[in-house]
This record gives C-alpha cells, structure tokens and sequence, in this order.
C-alpha cells in the first residue's frame, strides 16, 4: 500500500523515515509550509508534493500528521477532495477515529494509528521506533492491511475500541510525561540536601532508567524494591516525616501503589502495619 502524509512534524518524520526504511511504500509529503514537506522528503527519500491533490491521487492511505487540534481542520478540507476509497488515519493518541465525521458519507475508512512512544525528534525518534508498540483504531475493513504494515517492520500491534482511547492516551501520559514530574520532586528534594538541580538530576537519571530497564526485562513484581517492598515501615516514616506539601502526597500516593505491587510480589508478608502507616 502506497503511504502519503500530510503534515511534515516529528511524527511525519519519524514515520516515514521508519516505514520507508523497512520498505513500505511512502509516496511524499504535503504541508502547508513547503519547507518543512521538502525537508521531510530529502530525509525520507520520498517526494515532496506541491498539491494535496497529487498526493491524494498518488497515495492509498493517507497519514494525517498534524497537531491534535488540526486534525479536524484537514478532514474537513479533504472532504472536499477526491478522497473515494482511501484510507485515512491519524497519530493522536486520544483522538479516535471519530474525528473523521460522516466518513462513510465519503466511501473511506477511518483510523487512528498511535505509536506507544515518545517521539521527540524529527530526524533520531525512528532509529529507537522498532521498541515501540502501535495501538490501531477504526474501521475492521482495512484494520488488518494496516496492522500488517506495523507488523512487518516487527512492531507488535493492538487493537484499541474508540471508547477506550482517552483512558489510553492517559495511561501513557501516566507512564511518560507524568515521569518528569516525579523528577522534579525527586530533584527537589536532593536540591534541599545542596545539591545543585543539574547534578541532582544526572544523579538520579541512572537510578530511574535501570528501573526501567527492568521493567522491560521483566516485571513490575520483579522491579520493585526499596522500603516499601520490604514492609520497612520505620524509613517510610521517617520519610514522611521528613517532606511536606505535594512531595508528602505524592510520595503517599505513589507508595500506596506500591504497596499494591509489593503484596502480589510477597504474598505471605505482612503489610499491614504498612498500610495503617501509609493510610494513617
């Protein structure tokens, strides 16, 4: 299937440097700012399109690559166009597929395609895309074709209801912005010790990505360590003790969770001092 995008951003690049190179057929780009489409070409190998018409008429599916709050905007241009029979998609993670309204209105078929990941970078996110999973959701009709295209450059694929997209997009809010902003509590606290925020930050970097690391590797049961995991309610408290304000809150919340986790990984440990503790 002959991919185009329309909108030329980090993700526009990242997915068609990343299709392209696993030898799916990217046709090119169009974007508003000529620029950014011709820059997305040249790094792509693909063709730089001056007409959302020609890339229409040159393209089966058409990746959809602008912001959120745009998305809308080009489906309600494109209706206008001679869409008949293509597949559109976007890459919101919270937008479903619904965004396309009366989309049977226009003989094509809607989709939301969602890279689990961050990308960060137009021109390095897809030499680390191969980690990542797709989410895909949207009509059944050609779900499979595009899944396959997913699969053969070796990335699992899941099958996401509309209904669930929101709750999705806010468990991978949870599992990556919201990261930064237990850092920053983190680098808070060591800046209390003297540290600069700097070299807190380096210090604590390493201790967060080996966790993670382990995560991968294996389980949440198997990560876990620390006070928590070894029912040490006296450093719980003297942690608590020693904080206040949202970092207290935060610690409590989070050491709850933990707590969860804790008890299916030591079944036959008594947590329950450390639950009185932590609801106290």
């Amino acid at each position: 299937m002959k991919i185009g995008f329309i909108g030329a951003g980090k993700v526009g690049f990242t997915l068609g440097r990343y299709f392209s190179m696993h030898g799916i057929n990217v046709t090119g780009y169009y974007n508003r700012t000529s620029r950014s489409a011709m820059e997305a070409a040249e790094f792509t190998g693909t063709r730089y399109y001056e007409t959302v018409n020609d890339l229409i008429r040159d393209s089966e599916v058409i990746f959809i690559t602008v912001s959120d709050n745009a998305i809308a905007e080009v489906w309600e241009q494109l209706k206008e166009l001679q869409i008949r029979d293509r597949i559109i998609c976007h890459c919101s993670g919270a937008l479903s597929s619904a965004v396309f309204s009366d989309i049977n209105n226009y003989d094509c078929y809607g989709y939301s395609i969602h890279p689990l990941f961050a990308v960060n970078s137009r021109t390095e996110s897809y030499k680390e895309l191969s980690r990542a999973l797709f989410t895909i959701e949207g009509s059944e009709i050609h779900r499979e074709q595009l899944a396959d295209i997913v699969r053969a450059c070796g990335n699992k694929v899941v099958f996401l209801n509309p209904e669930h997209k929101v709750r999705y997009h806010c468990a991978a809010v949870f599992a990556s912005n919201l990261i930064n902003g237990i850092m920053e509590t983190a680098v808070a606290e060591l800046v209390q010790c003297g540290f600069e925020p700097s070299d807190a930050l380096a210090a604590l970097a390493p201790l967060s990505i080996n966790n993670v690391e382990h995560l991968e590797d294996g389980s949440l049961e198997a990560a876990l360590t620390g006070p928590v995991e070894r029912g040490d309610t006296q450093t719980v408290k003297k942690h608590i003790d020693n904080i206040s304000g949202d970092s207290r809150a935060i610690y409590i919340l989070l050491s709850k969770k933990a707590l969860q986790i804790a008890k299916r990984k030591n079944p036959e440990r008594d947590y329950s001092k450390m639950e009185e503790l932590l609801n106290g």
